[in-house]
């Protein structure tokens, strides 16, 4: 028993591993023939051997058909001790046309299959029948297009049947970008009096150069099922349909030759600032931002261009990396590219921003038109307790006419001066011993051990990170100082260190300035340690000044 088992196995063996020279036949057949325009053919090539899935060479029947991948599969049998071995290609045909055509012979290491005839039929015209699935395209577009203008191509896919399951591939056009816009739409229509369910997809086409184009069609393959009319069979088989929507010829228009700046065709552009903080006073040293948004419709974020800011010389700026996005709006597209400017103001007086201009192409009106935002004036004071400017000096005390006074009235003068600088100096006293009691003042200003995080703002200024030692210190100085603080140049005005003064100007140069250059904070956190407030600087012994 043992022994024919054994003898089973190895025969088994020996048929799993004959050698690919028992191949002998190679044939085809076709599932109809003839068939219908538009209908898919099935044809079945099979090899009497186990061959690899790329042994079947099928373009050559590109040239009439259209063909779509091949599923491959192979088998096995043992019957009666006899085994065979088999390799099947199934592939689907569209035909390009109608006629008769050949189907060539297939070639595989020297066997040959027998070449087939296919008739292809028109589909008959029958006043009373309908279309069961049929796709169109469309392109959305005015009658003058041009270079680099952003144009919408609608694919739509028309069915009355039910359809299982399909795939779409995408429209082609050499020397233009083309992607997807939102997602499909379901919807229905009426076309020749059938009501049709449709699936809507959308394209955004920027053509790259000027001439004539021709816009490769997409091509739909779904399945649908194959009712019969008569008993609506609900357990009736499906059946692959494919169907290419209509090429589309484009002629595209170079640029006007009288377009000023650079080149931007779009339905709609416009341009908006806003103000952080919203002041129409800027004050000396004390730094704002500008938010500038340029917005367009029909471009991409990848043509927005610069803007150029003609800035005053009262004023420093330090620009940001301008941000781009889009999105999609009701069918459309929609671009904005944000440019952020941080401005700071070095005299006093009135200083005007000038107004910034943007030639575009509008492609609704196929016109020049410009988008101005207007020019702007800010008057800029000094910052408070900054020692006033030769204008604005305070003009001199008047003087008052002695008035002729005799040695009493002197003396009462001055005594009367003596007793309320006595009763002041009592006050005083009395206000020092009760503050002698609190454990600190209110007053005070707090020693430099206060901060928001040592160890962030330590570990920030080794590695260079700008943002997060700036953010540090501004935490600190409103611990330190009381009151809040919103820019590094609000902080620098409570401190007078010089040097600690100098590696925060550095730190702000980087914050603001378009500079690709590593800042090293690490002489900053030195001199930040060394700083010491002035609550800890020492006092001559006595009395507190009644006027500190």
């Amino acid at each position: 028993m043992v022994t024919s088992v054994f003898n089973s196995f190895i025969f088994l063996l020996l048929v799993m591993s004959m050698p690919l020279a028992a191949f002998s036949s190679l044939t085809s057949e076709v599932d109809k023939n003839p068939a219908l325009a538009g209908e898919a053919i099935t044809l079945v090539v099979t090899a009497d051997s186990r061959l690899s899935a790329d042994a079947l060479n099928y373009r050559q029947l590109e040239q009439n058909f259209r063909v779509m991948a091949p599923s491959v599969s192979q088998s096995t049998q043992i019957i009666n001790g006899q085994s065979s071995q088999s390799t099947r290609w199934s592939l689907t045909l569209f035909p390009l046309n109608s006629g008769v055509f050949t189907i060539p012979a297939f070639e595989i290491n020297g066997i040959r299959s027998l070449p087939l005839t296919v008739e292809v039929l028109d589909q008959p015209i029958k006043k009373d029948a309908s279309r069961e699935l049929f796709v169109e395209a469309n392109l959305i577009a005015t009658n003058n297009v041009y270079v680099q203008q952003m144009l919408y191509y609608d694919v739509v896919i028309y069915f009355s049947g039910d359809l299982q399951r399909g795939t779409l591939t995408e429209p082609q056009l050499e020397g233009a970008e083309i992607k997807r816009v939102g997602q499909d739409a379901e919807g229905s229509a009426i076309v020749n009096g059938v009501r049709y369910r449709t699936i809507t997809r959308r394209y955004s086409v920027i053509p790259q150069r000027s001439g004539d184009m021709v816009i490769n069609p997409p091509v739909f393959t779904g399945e649908v099922i194959d009712r019969d009319n008569s008993n609506y069979n609900y357990f009736a088989r499906s059946k692959t349909v494919m169907q290419e929507a209509n090429p589309i010829t484009l002629q595209v228009l170079p640029q006007p030759d009288n377009f000023p700046g650079n080149w931007l065709v779009a339905g709609l552009v416009t341009l908006t600032e806003e103000w952080q903080p919203n002041n129409t006073e800027l004050v000396v040293g004390e730094p704002v931002t500008r938010i500038i948004t340029l917005s367009a419709v029909d471009v991409s974020p990848s043509q927005l261009p610069e803007l150029s800011q003609q800035l005053p010389a009262q004023l420093r700026s330090y620009d940001e990396q301008p941000q781009s996005v889009g999105a999609e709006r009701n069918g459309r597209l929609v671009a904005q590219k944000v440019f952020t400017t941080a401005l700071i103001a070095n005299a006093e007086g009135d200083v005007t921003l000038p107004e910034i201009s943007l030639a575009w192409w509008n492609s609704q009106t196929d016109q020049l038109q410009t988008t101005v935002l207007p020019a702007r004036t800010f008057k800029v004071i000094a910052a408070a307790g900054a020692t006033p400017t030769a204008n604005t000096l305070p003009a001199p005390m008047a003087t008052t006419p002695s008035v002729a006074s005799n040695p009493w009235q002197w003396n009462y003068t001055s005594s009367l001066l003596s007793l309320l600088w006595l009763a002041s100096m009592l006050i005083a006293l009395y206000f020092l011993k009760s503050r002698s009691a609190q454990p600190a003042a209110l007053n005070t200003v707090r020693s430099a051990k206060v901060m928001a995080d040592n160890r962030l703002l330590q570990q920030a200024c080794a590695v260079g990170d700008a943002a997060t030692a700036a953010q540090q210190l501004l935490l600190w100085g409103q611990q330190q100082f009381g009151t809040s603080m919103r820019s590094l140049g609000q902080l620098m005005g409570h401190l007078q260190d010089e040097a600690l003064l100098a590696e925060l100007k550095q730190l702000e140069q980087q914050l603001y300035s378009n500079t690709d250059s590593p800042w090293q904070g690490n002489s900053l956190y030195q001199q930040w340690r060394e700083w010491q407030a002035p609550a800890k600087q020492h006092t001559p012994q006595g009395l507190a000044s009644l006027y500190p």
